[in-house]
């Protein structure tokens, strides 16, 4: 017997309208979409200003009470930055009290899979794959936590990276970074892929067809080739490079999926 899909509720907050069948709360394909992304955006209401903020950052989804939590399980997100900066000021003072919920944030990312080019400039759109998380954040206050979000985050950007680079961090390192854990209320993700969708009136008329070229352009990230640091001894490591082609190779073959995708 399969294992129970976890979805987010489906909520005033979260619901996805708009081409509702592209729509998904599953935990596992909304979590699995935060991760691979390299920034994510967060967003967030200043005391005393008259405008939101938006920020991009880097974080990541998982459980420190149960570390081998899989992306299909409620997990928190976590995101990490300086001290200081005006984020973690506002969740510091609002993780603060024993009934403090934390500062409400809004975390959204996408990705671009192809360009869908149609007959009509009104049937244009791309294939793409997007995530929005509703949650509330809080400083991380234990230092055992902190090392958990430290080592999650830079795994993220290229796993196993944490046990392969200089260890353990400096005291300074430690006390200048802060970390903000967002419990998570509620998400959605929302996928297009496929081809061109065209009007019945456009796919009759001769002269469009004839004078105006369709079809899908794949749109994917890649990894460059590595250069080396003007102090680097070391010959790039098999993590690192098996990694670097993975991203490539995943990104590739998910474009080219999405174009060829049939209805």
């Amino acid at each position: 017997m399969g294992r129970y899909e976890l979805e987010y509720p489906k909520e005033a907050t979260n619901l996805v309208k708009r081409h509702g069948e592209r729509a998904t709360y599953a935990l596992e394909k909304i979590h699995s979409l935060i991760n691979s992304s390299q920034l994510l955006h967060v967003s967030f209401n200043p005391p005393n200003s008259p405008f939101p903020v938006i920020l991009p950052m880097i974080g990541q989804m998982g459980s420190f009470d149960r570390p081998s939590a899989s992306l299909g399980d409620p997990l928190d997100l976590y995101i990490h930055g300086y001290v200081s900066s005006r984020m973690f000021n506002v969740g510091r003072t609002a993780s603060s009290g024993e009934s403090a919920e934390g500062m409400p944030v809004c975390v959204a990312t996408s990705h671009v899979d192809g360009l869908v080019l149609a007959l009509s400039a009104f049937n244009h759109s791309y294939n793409y794959r997007s995530a929005v998380l509703f949650g509330h954040a809080t400083l991380v206050e234990s230092h055992d936590e902190k090392m958990y979000a430290m080592e999650l985050i830079t795994d993220g950007v290229v796993p196993d990276r944490w046990r392969n680079s200089r260890q353990p961090p400096t005291g300074a390192e430690v006390q200048s970074t802060s970390i903000l854990r967002i419990k998570i209320a509620s998400g959605s993700a929302k996928f297009r892929d496929g081809g061109v969708i065209d009007d019945k009136h456009d796919l009759e008329n001769e002269d469009a067809l004839s004078s105006v070229w369709t079809g899908v352009v794949p749109v994917y990230s890649t990894m460059g080739k590595p250069i080396p640091g003007p102090y680097n001894r070391v010959e790039l490591p098999k993590y690192a490079s098996e990694f670097f082609d993975e991203f490539t190779t995943e990104n590739r073959e998910q474009a080219l999926s999405a174009a060829n995708k049939k209805d």
